[in-house]
């Protein structure tokens, strides 16, 4: 600019040219000031939203960012009672005057020089919307300005535009504005059904809002009614008998409840999942203006207002019931598996406590899930075919090296292990050395890439951070997540949004087929299965529905957070029960914590109807095996139950008699009094077979070595070294004093027998400490 300005001052007319250029930067300055203004250009596009359930009950009504109540409608859509209540009663004449009213300006003037006073007013509508959109201060530059936007309104728009603008910000008392906030506030009806009595009374109010308070003030607003009444008589909209009868009418000012009824974290988290810019549309109807959440009166939600009532009252009563515990939050999550709709949500016990972090949303939060991740590594691991429905996993002491850390050794619940399982038991009873197992066999990598899949959108961590730790809960899920998971099992693998309006544009969510729905049904089958996790949980838990159910539960580290996420046929359920300052429960888990709450919810969603029971996986066969073993039942089986095969396993199964423990039980074999494992065999713990040993110089008297075993139930046991029996009457176990050699020891017993070779070999250093070294096992 200063380059022109320059170039312009070297001009032979250069004053002329800079006066020009003055001139017309003026004209695009004050341009904005003189031209007309558009029904567009005005449109309210931060209004309050109202929402509803899915039968058309309330939910609750969120305000604009500045805290006011508006709603917008069009002008066909307000009852013609008060389109004449309020043109009578404000500006009679409006749709016969420009932007003002000259005749009400000679009235109102001779009126003031005669009383020396202001008696009435000469403001049109139009006047009044300009002072809507733009308060000015009442002194004679203000009222100019007034003036000259009601102009501008009046060149841009017709008469139906500014009416609809006006009525739509009438200031209608407290932050309730327009009259369609109005009559829902006061009414609980839509501004299209008003009544005469109703429509006079809501015309009164704009006059002084303050001062017609029908809450505060109602001998006042009904003297006023009297005035809009005679008005609409004078204007002949209704005869003066109408006017007396309705002047009389007995009308309650009994809203509906104000502010937020029920779902409060459901309905501000719904209101951030679309934006302004895209309009809200009910399913088949057209928006009744463009521009964001206006578009509509009252948003339909999935949300069953009974049923969300019921679930509020049960978090507050369970939550009471865990005080004791150090317990103070819980949410909850209801879908229909059928559409994936959400039927209830409760992000907290109380909104509104904000002293105990009430408005924290327990459904959307990010917190570790336990357990409740252990389903999916297990579907998945079954669908790549690295485990199979029958397949027996080691529930014992496991160490897993990681570069940089601790050594990692998972424990379960207990801190005590099962030995061998089958995955049933494994899955059903929430094992954790287990599920690490089966999760080192899938991959990491692979597992959080199905997580995703699933919907698991905040897991966004590498692989390496997460590490086996991932299948219990080493990540941060939420609720919704958790909810939207189980749901795809439920649907057996069809994963699908969650929706929450009844809107032409689902919630944003993955969705795609997951093969394989014999897997899934499989895993639904594991989860339903009472017997199956009663190691665990017992068999009569609040685990236990009097109608098929499938349920898996969560602890994180710590008891910060408890977990109960489970299905039938018709409905998901989800349940957090924790704190949200991450103070740690006491004496609870997800059984005792989440799952109580679970429970209630699901017995109350099937108390009219139970549910169908779940289709069994197809394409698999049922085989009897013994419980503890997992394999054919044998005489001495005391537990036989019905198992899943793959029909090309059951070859195998018929030719298997006997289970082989490999080394990975001998930790665990070595701290069990009494196995009930091998019952037809004897297994050698130690010395392990191709152990050496190391003899030093002068302990020759001293180093011993224990040869211990399992299987025998106690029955007489002999052992042989080298083709020697030692002459002893032990049975389990002796200490045999270390001899340099290549030895093979063999244990007797009846028709049961086992051997293993070791070596003892002399060292050539003297001992730093007593004992003997293994080198090599």
């Amino acid at each position: 600019m200063k380059r022109i300005l320059r170039s312009l001052l070297k001009t032979k007319h250069s004053s002329k040219i800079i006066l020009a250029v003055l001139l017309i930067c003026l004209v695009v300055r004050l341009l904005p000031y003189f031209a007309p203004i558009r029904a567009a250009d005005i449109a309210q596009n931060q209004l309050a939203m109202q929402f509803s359930d899915r039968n058309g009950l309330p939910l609750g009504t969120l305000l604009t960012r500045d805290q006011e109540h508006t709603s917008v409608v069009p002008l066909n859509q307000v009852s013609p009672q008060f389109i004449y209540a309020i043109l009578a009663a404000e500006d009679s004449s409006f749709y016969h005057h420009g932007a003002l009213d000259m005749k009400a300006v000679i009235r109102a003037s001779k009126e003031a020089i005669h009383a020396k006073r202001i008696v009435s007013g000469a403001s049109t509508i139009t006047m009044q919307l300009a002072r809507m959109l733009d308060p000015v201060p009442r002194t004679l530059s203000g009222k100019m300005q007034e003036i000259w936007l009601s102009w501008r309104l009046v060149a841009g728009m017709n008469k139906d535009e500014i009416l609809s603008a006006y009525i739509n910000r009438l200031p209608m008392g407290g932050n309730i504005y327009g009259v369609e906030a109005a009559a829902q506030t006061y009414f609980s009806i839509p501004a299209s059904e008003l009544n005469l009595a109703q429509a006079s009374l809501l015309a009164a109010i704009p006059n002084n809002p303050t001062y017609f308070n029908p809450y505060q003030h109602w001998e006042r607003l009904k003297q006023r009614q009297k005035y809009v009444l005679n008005r609409m008589v004078l204007e002949k909209h209704i005869s003066g008998a109408i006017a007396n009868r309705t002047s009389t009418e007995k009308v309650v000012f009994q809203s509906s409840q104000r502010g937020i009824i029920a779902a409060p974290h459901f309905l501000f988290w719904l209101a951030n999942q679309i934006p302004p810019s895209k309009p809200y549309k009910a399913e088949n109807q057209a928006p009744l203006f463009k521009g964001g959440w206006g578009d509509q009166s009252v948003i339909r939600t999935t949300i069953n207002r009974p049923l969300q009532q019921f679930v509020e009252a049960q978090v507050q009563q369970v939550i009471s019931s865990l005080a004791a515990n150090n317990v103070h939050d819980a949410a909850a999550l209801v879908i229909d598996n059928r559409t994936g709709e959400v039927l209830a949500y409760v992000g907290s016990p109380d909104y509104f406590n904000e002293a105990k972090l009430g408005r924290n949303d327990g459904v959307q939060a990010l917190r570790q899930p336990g357990s409740t991740l252990k389903p999916f590594v297990y579907e998945l691991a079954l669908e790549k075919g690295l485990i199979r429905p029958n397949t027996i996993l080691a529930d014992v002491p496991a160490h897993y090296a990681i570069p940089g850390a601790k050594l990692y050794s998972p424990t379960d619940y207990t801190e005590s292990f099962l030995g061998p399982v089958r995955v049933r038991i494994a899955l059903a009873n929430s094992l954790n050395v287990p599920a690490v197992r089966v999760l080192e066999k899938v991959g990491v990598q692979t597992f959080l890439e199905r997580l995703h899949q699933l919907g698991f959108e905040h897991l966004n961590q590498t692989p390496e951070h997460y590490g086996l730790g991932l299948t219990l809960g080493s990540g941060e899920v939420s609720l919704w997540e958790l909810a939207r998971a189980y749901l795809t099992i439920a649907r057996q693998g069809d994963a699908t949004p969650l929706v929450g309006t009844f809107s032409n544009s689902p919630l944003p969510t993955p969705d795609s087929r997951l093969p394989n729905d014999t897997i899934w049904q499989l895993i639904t089958n594991i989860l339903s299965d009472s017997y199956a996790r009663a190691t665990a949980f017992g068999v009569d838990s609040v685990l236990n529905l009097p109608f098929p159910a499938a349920v898996k539960t969560g602890t994180s580290s710590n008891f910060r957070d408890t977990w109960t996420v489970g299905f039938t046929t018709d409905y998901t359920v989800a349940t957090w029960v924790g704190n949200f300052n991450g103070e740690p429960m006491r004496q609870v888990s997800g059984v005792t914590g989440a799952a109580p709450l679970w429970n209630r919810i699901m017995l109350h969603l099937h108390e009219n109807q139970e549910p169908a029971g779940f289709p069994p996986p197809k394409g698999l066969v049922q085989l009897p095996v013994c419980a503890i073993s997992g394999l054919r039942p044998t005489p001495d089986c005391t537990s036989v139950v019905q198992e899943y095969f793959y029909p090309e396993d059951k070859s195998n199964y018929e030719r298997e008699n006997q289970f082989n423990l490999p080394p990975e039980y001998d930790e665990w074999l070595a701290k069990q009094q009494q196995s009930n494992f091998n019952s037809t065999n004897l297994r050698i713990l130690s010395p392990h077979h191709g152990d050496l040993f190391l003899l030093y110089p002068g302990e020759e008297t001293k180093q011993k070595l224990e040869f211990k075993l399992v299987g025998n139930k106690s029955a007489p046991v002999e052992w042989w070294l080298n083709g020697e029996k030692l002459d002893t009457n032990a049975t389990n176990s002796l200490f045999w004093n270390l001899r340099p050699g290549k030895w093979t020891l063999e244990a007797r017993s009846g028709e049961m027998s086992d051997k293993v070779s070791f070596k003892v070999e002399l060292a050539n250093i003297k001992p730093t400490r007593r004992g003997f070294s293994i080198i090599n096992s």
